[in-house]
């Protein structure tokens, strides 16, 4: 997999040099969240026949800018920074990158009218990098989400953000879309899923604000760029994030299924301090007794290397996994324990009960 960065900056409101960082997340699905009603600002089919100024003059005015101050989530990190976000209602929840926001202290948000509003993180979710920022403000012009954009490779999009913090607003560039469905390896050993590959300029700052179509919705969430590479550039799928998005703000969190344990992405510190051995997987730890993952032979330590033959690396891998398993009642898992190599069944415990 292709080894990516974030493209996040540090802002001159804070005077500081660009120092770009790298991410580990991964984008994993959870089932939809019954909703009476679509979320402000959806639209499920659209005509896309605008022209590039009239797609920047609907969507602009709904890009922000923002600025953070706050201890360091990794030593690459910069104290402060600067990176973008959309508008996707008016009573103003603004969706961004969870990198961007991780660790801080303070945020300011810029809008398009110039004015500057404080803002607090309200919810975040680190495996889809994904964040929301509420602020306080009136006369907030919401982006329209594609809940399902249907796109074709060539078709032409339009990324909107706030590199290097220029002064003078947001940034237009304009590409194609380069490839679907595409995956990533971080150099933290996590996997970034359900990614439009893009030949749009994403630089440092771009991170939190929309891909958009040419009908004017947003398609995704600027999130990575490949460093090594000319023009390859990715967004989070809106696919992939809008079924989390009610979630996230009535509960400040993704609703995920309960496994009856909690896995874990191994590293060379938690194999240490657990005596195991291995270079990949997840491991399971607090593994209910009375669960169905107990029920099927899973013990504390165990090391799941692979889901329905699909090789696990890291967590990403096993949410993925999980998801692509569809709603077969069981899971075969490939395990290890001591060193020792088997296979175990596990009943799926969330198609038997609601998850309120």
């Amino acid at each position: 997999m292709t080894t990516v960065r974030t493209a996040k900056a540090n802002s001159p409101f804070f005077q500081l040099p660009i120092i770009p960082f790298l991410l580990g997340i991964l984008v994993a699905l959870e089932p939809p969240i019954a909703s009476a009603e679509p979320i402000i600002g959806s639209a499920s089919s659209h005509e896309k026949a605008l022209t590039i100024p009239a797609v920047v003059a609907k969507v602009r005015p709904s890009v922000v800018t923002i600025l953070t101050r706050g201890v360091p989530a990794t030593p690459s990190q910069a104290q402060s920074g600067s990176g973008s976000g959309v508008i996707i209602d008016e009573s103003g929840y603004i969706l961004t990158n969870n990198h961007l926001v991780a660790g801080v202290k303070s945020l300011v948000v810029g809008l398009s009218t110039g004015r500057l509003t404080p803002g607090r993180v309200v919810a975040r979710d680190f495996l889809l990098d994904l964040a929301l920022v509420k602020i306080t403000a009136t006369d907030l012009v919401p982006a329209t989400l594609s809940p399902t954009p249907l796109l074709e490779i060539g078709e032409s999009v339009v990324a909107i953000g706030n590199p290097l913090a220029l002064k003078g607003g947001s940034t237009v560039t304009v590409g194609v879309v380069s490839a679907v469905d595409r995956s990533v390896l971080t150099p933290d050993g996590e996997t970034l899923y359900d990614l439009i590959q893009t030949d749009a300029a994403i630089n440092p700052g771009n991170s939190g604000g929309p891909l958009v179509d040419l009908s004017g919705h947003v398609i995704g969430i600027n999130v990575a760029i490949a460093p090594s590479a000319q023009a390859i550039s990715y967004a989070i799928s809106m696919e992939a994030i809008y079924p989390h998005i009610q979630s996230m703000i009535a509960r400040g969190s993704v609703l995920r299924p309960d496994t009856g344990f909690t896995p874990v992405t191994i590293t060379a510190s938690i194999m240490a301090s657990f005596g195991l051995e291995g270079d990949r997987g997840v491991l399971a730890l607090n593994v209910e007794p009375t669960g169905p993952a107990a029920a099927g032979g899973l013990q504390n330590g165990d090391i799941i290397t692979a889901v329905e033959q699909h090789q696990i690396y890291n967590l990403g891998d096993f949410w993925h996994a999980l998801c692509r398993s569809g709603d077969q009642p069981t899971l075969q898992l490939a395990i290890q324990r001591k060193n020792i190599q088997s296979t175990i069944s596990i009943q799926k415990p969330w198609l038997q009960k609601s998850i309120p």
